[in-house]
């Protein structure tokens, strides 16, 4: 049998040679916890400070347009007269019109903006990606006078020969299509507006799409192929799913954009208060194309409240479609729990 050897009559020695953990002194403690303090102290005041930048403009649009909430009410949002002689004031025109252009620009931009991730994270040569990526990139820094420059002086003549003048032919007598494409053709209105403030907020979609597909762990698009998938299939069955939360937040972007952009549409919209028709070639109004165009020369009183009052609706509508893109993300992570 294999001898043991006797417990050791003292058994503090077996613990005197393992390491112990030392505890830092109290004033090396305080020194590495004073960072963090301060890191966490300006971390909250950030964001407490944007809370009430937010409440603050909420509140200053309030008593701004409180003339105008008084006068009108909710009317003011279905009525379509605008006459600042008379004093009489509606948003409907201007409403229709953000709304309007900013589907367009959405309906034209996101699937452009697929394409365009698709082929720089998939089908495009390496020594083609940087140049076209960096390309695309540059749109978003142009300035958006320029576009709307642009599009009067050389995208509106454009569209309105080779466009409006061939459908309104083809079209004319059509009962509805004949409405939808009626206008003087001279190629301003909300279906220019609307391609203006695509081609504008392409870039920021195409790049958010590209760097949330590029993410995408290289393991599942390689299985996918490897079980015999097409690209397409890959994009629509794997990357997309796996990257939903970043292209909805890129179209947001752009659709955000899109709400808020003044000068490019005030140049290719027309600048019309009045709601003629339902045509996507009659001018038209926005709310910030009328801000930019009325507020310098708006007198105190309904008129200027008035502004202040399509400005809050502005702000509302944004708020509503950021609220139900974080609506619509949380019923597809609610549908991705009940698929797994």
């Amino acid at each position: 049998m294999a001898a043991t050897l006797p417990a050791s009559p003292y058994p503090e020695e077996h613990t005197m040679n393992r390491a112990e953990p030392r505890s830092q002194p109290p004033a090396q403690r305080r020194a590495s916890s004073l960072p963090d303090v301060l890191f966490s102290l300006l971390a909250h005041a950030a964001a407490w400070l944007t809370l009430a930048l937010m409440a603050g403009i909420i509140v200053s649009l309030f008593i701004g347009a409180a003339p105008a909430i008084k006068e009108y009410g909710l009317s003011f949002l279905w009525h379509s007269e605008w006459d600042p002689v008379q004093n009489r004031f509606g948003g409907l025109v201007m409403i229709l019109g953000t709304l309007m252009t900013s589907a367009i620009a959405l309906l034209i931009a996101v699937p452009v903006s697929f394409g365009i991730a698709l082929f720089l994270t998939e089908l495009s040569p390496r020594w083609l990606k940087r140049p076209l990526g960096t390309a695309i990139e540059l749109l978003a820094a142009v300035p958006s006078i320029v576009y709307g420059m642009w599009g009067l002086l050389v995208f509106g003549p454009l569209l309105a020969t080779y466009v409006q003048q061939p459908l309104q032919a083809v079209f004319g007598g059509v009962p509805i299509l004949g409405t939808v494409f009626s206008g003087p053709p001279v190629g301003i209105g909300l279906l220019s507006a609307g391609i203006i403030l695509a081609i504008m907020i392409i870039p920021f979609i195409a790049s958010v799409m590209r760097d949330v597909f590029e993410v995408t762990p290289p393991m599942l698009k390689e299985s996918a192929y490897g079980l015999g998938s097409t690209t397409w299939e890959v994009m629509w069955k794997v990357v997309l799913p796996y990257t939903k939360t970043g292209v909805v937040g890129g179209v947001m972007l752009g659709l955000g954009r899109a709400l808020g952009e003044t000068m490019a549409v005030t140049f290719v919209i027309g600048n019309m208060n009045q709601l003629n028709s339902l045509s996507l070639f009659e001018a038209a109004s926005s709310i910030a194309s009328a801000l930019a165009n009325e507020f310098a020369e708006a007198q105190e009183g309904l008129h200027q409240a008035s502004l202040i009052y399509l400005g809050l609706i502005l702000f509302f509508i944004t708020f509503v479609v950021l609220a139900l893109s974080r609506v619509l993300l949380m019923q597809l992570k609610k549908g991705e729990g009940v698929r797994t």
